[in-house]
Order: structure tokens, then C-alpha cells, then sequence
């Protein structure tokens, strides 16, 4: 596979003595073969289902959040509060005095 990089192969019989002496292909194939494998990486997650939904808490859904649902407990205590104000303090039945 061609990768378009800039370290093709060597010719050795070009270099001198002490060049070809410390000439290591390990190096520039382990390059190569990291190259490819961060292409493939690349190109996976290109191609991968993206998620599409953010898991994140208050993120979205039905509720709107702790304020709101603590705001409408609010209000529910405070009708609730007032229906017993309203409430008569006597029986509700009367006797009829004849």
C-alpha cells in the first residue's frame, strides 16, 4: 500500500560504509506500518455510526430539570396549603333544631 509518504526505500549501495552501518529499515517500516494503522484508525471513525443522542444529565427529555420540578412541588404545597384554609372549621352537617 502506498501511503504517499516521503521514506521509500534506501538504496544502500549508495551510501558509505558508516551509513550502511547504521542504516536501520526497522525503523522506517515500523513508521509505515504507524501510518497505516493511524489511516485505518482515521478512516473507521469516519465511517462509524455517529451517536446521535448526548447522554448527558439535563440534556433534554420530557423534564425540564430540578428547577422545574421542584417549582411545581411549590405550587402543589401552596394549593394545598390554601385548601385547607378554605376548609369550613365546623361539621358539615347541621342538625335541624325541630
Amino acid at each position: 500500500m502506498a501511503f504517499n509518504l516521503r521514506n521509500t526505500t534506501v538504496d544502500r549501495r549508495r551510501l558509505s560504509a558508516e551509513d550502511r552501518a547504521s542504516y536501520r529499515p526497522q525503523q522506517r517500516q515500523m513508521a509505515l506500518a504507524r501510518a497505516q494503522q493511524r489511516r485505518g484508525q482515521l478512516a473507521w471513525n469516519e465511517n462509524r455510526e455517529q451517536r446521535t443522542r448526548e447522554a448527558r444529565p439535563g440534556s433534554g427529555g420530557f423534564t425540564g430539570g430540578i428547577g422545574i420540578q421542584q417549582q411545581r412541588l411549590r405550587e402543589e404545597g401552596a394549593k394545598l396549603a390554601r385548601a385547607e384554609q378554605l376548609r369550613n372549621e365546623g361539621s358539615i352537617y347541621v342538625e335541624d333544631p325541630n
